[in-house]
């Protein structure tokens, strides 16, 4: 099997300015790049770019592929739609990292499989996923369980993936709805390669996703209490090209941040959910 690497970038909340284009274009001559979006495949050789760097200067988004098993994809929010204190709940060195970069967090979810792969769908997959980011944005952790679970699920496919003492690990606060996955969050789970049979034990401890309602009755007399000094920095920065991310901001302040310290469910540990998948996969 040939090499192959595929290489994606988005810019969502605010397009690449002329400066920016010329820096990222420095990085790669072969490379398809707008003012939104940067793509190039590799059969040989490597790029020169650091896709972390990319991601703390220029883009939201990032996915990586390579046919010898590798599949990574970044995000970047603002620090004020997603807290590093909520992300790093959900962290796994080295498969589930965050970091604060300025006023930003940048996810990163990664997996390995040893045996190789060819993906004709590589440059779709992008596009199936980038739902996730509008998700966590406005205060759904789903993508975040979901991106941990299947980072210790690599232990069944490679049992030399962690350290035996990570099993008494307990799993992070379970969010609701873990068994209604949005189309973005399915995307992600079979981007992060996620067992059918794991995720559905897992679901078993999340309750039913409460439906949020965006009342527009509601919402309108909401944005009439805004103090006029709000309001006023909100226009301005709509005016100045940040009109993707002050909708997100206001509508992760109109629902609220995640009250992740109501969670009283207990927790599992690492090891009674890989037990309990593998038990329900063989009874299957």
């Amino acid at each position: 099997m040939s090499e192959f690497q595929y290489y994606e970038f988005l810019a969502i909340d605010r397009a690449l300015d002329e400066q920016q284009l010329a820096e990222v274009r420095a990085l790669s001559t072969r490379a398809r790049i707008t003012a939104a979006r940067f793509t190039n495949e590799y059969e040989w050789g490597d790029f020169r770019g650091d896709p972390r760097k990319m991601m703390e200067l220029y883009y939201d988004a990032h996915l990586y592929f390579a046919n010898w098993g590798t599949r990574q994809l970044m995000l970047r929010l603002p620090r004020a739609l997603l807290s590093l204190e909520t992300a790093e709940q959900y962290c796994i060195d080295p498969d589930v990292a965050a970091w604060a970069s300025g006023e930003h967090l940048i996810l990163a979810m990664t997996s390995e499989e040893d045996e190789p792969e060819w993906d004709e769908s590589s440059e779709e997959s992008l596009s199936a996923i980038i739902g996730i980011r509008a998700e966590l944005a406005v205060g759904d952790l789903r993508p975040l369980y979901l991106a941990w679970l299947a980072a210790y699920g690599t232990w069944e496919r490679d049992e030399d993936a962690f350290d035996d003492d990570e099993e008494s690990e307990l799993e992070p606060p379970v969010p609701a709805g873990l068994g209604t996955l949005t189309a973005p969050q399915r995307a992600l789970a079979d981007f992060l390669r996620l067992d059918d049979d794991l995720l559905t034990i897992a679901a078993q401890a999340s309750p039913p996703l409460t439906e949020i309602s965006d009342d527009a009755g509601e919402l309108a007399s909401w944005i009439a209490n805004l103090p006029a000094d709000d309001k006023d920095a909100l226009l301005t920065r709509v005016a100045q090209g940040q009109g993707a991310q002050v909708h997100l901001e206001l509508r992760r302040r109109f629902h609220g941040d995640p009250d992740l310290a109501a969670d009283g469910r207990p927790r599992r540990t690492v090891a009674a959910l890989l037990d309990t998948a593998a038990e329900a996969r063989q009874a299957r």
